[in-house]
């Protein structure tokens, strides 16, 4: 179990609508906690994926971030993509980018790249963004579905500045608040609207407290 006790998380920075509840409610009915402070949501999120939950929360995001000017979504293979593509649909159309976690012989020219640590995997592994695809002027919107350490995103914003490309917000659909990762962010000045915040989980009685 991860206790709620002395757990201060920082409030989103916007008001929040009704795709929140409707991915809290997914949480609570479809969701699967195990040891260790993992959250199974695979029946909805990050295996099958629901579509029109999806575009809700591209919905939802297109309201917070009004006025941005976001002209690119950036995420990280293969969870973010689904979200990030549905996501673009309330942003223009906006080009999205995801970087990959493997070299392969369809990546070519000069590339960004960077490590990361996987809290999932419990392994580190390099993702690589082709040069040609981040620009300097970019205002990039970060989508991913999980937040935990925040060791992810701080790899995705570390190619965005070495493209000189600005990082608008980030757009995370779970943030598990207990671990930390989107308050250091929010610290470092970057604006982090997670659609379903968690506070404690209990892998024993399947309990799921939001934030």
């Amino acid at each position: 179990m991860v206790s709620c006790n002395n757990r201060h998380l920082q409030a989103n920075t916007a008001e929040r609508g009704a795709p929140v509840k409707e991915l809290e409610d997914r949480i609570v009915r479809d969701g699967v906690v195990k040891a260790g402070g993992v959250l199974k949501v695979d029946a909805f999120l990050n295996h099958q994926c629901d579509v029109e939950l999806f575009d809700h929360m591209g919905a939802e995001w297109a309201r917070l971030f009004e006025g941005e000017q976001i002209n690119k979504i950036l995420t990280i293979e293969a969870s973010g993509i689904g979200i990030a593509c549905c996501v673009a649909r309330h942003f223009g159309n906006a080009p999205v980018v995801f970087a990959k976690k493997a070299q392969s012989i369809n990546l070519d020219g000069e590339q960004y790249c960077t490590k990361i640590f996987s809290f999932t995997k419990q392994r580190e592994f390099s993702v690589i963004v082709g040069r040609r695809f981040l620009s300097p002027g970019d205002r990039v919107l970060i989508i991913d579905d999980f937040l935990a350490n925040g060791c992810a995103l701080e790899g995705l914003i570390a190619i965005c500045e070495s493209a000189g490309a600005e990082v608008a917000g980030v757009g995370i659909a779970i943030e598990k608040g207990f671990q930390g990762g989107g308050d250091k962010l929010r610290a470092q000045g970057y604006r982090v609207e997670s659609l379903a915040r968690i506070a404690c989980m209990d892998d024993e009685t399947g309990e799921i407290t939001f934030a």
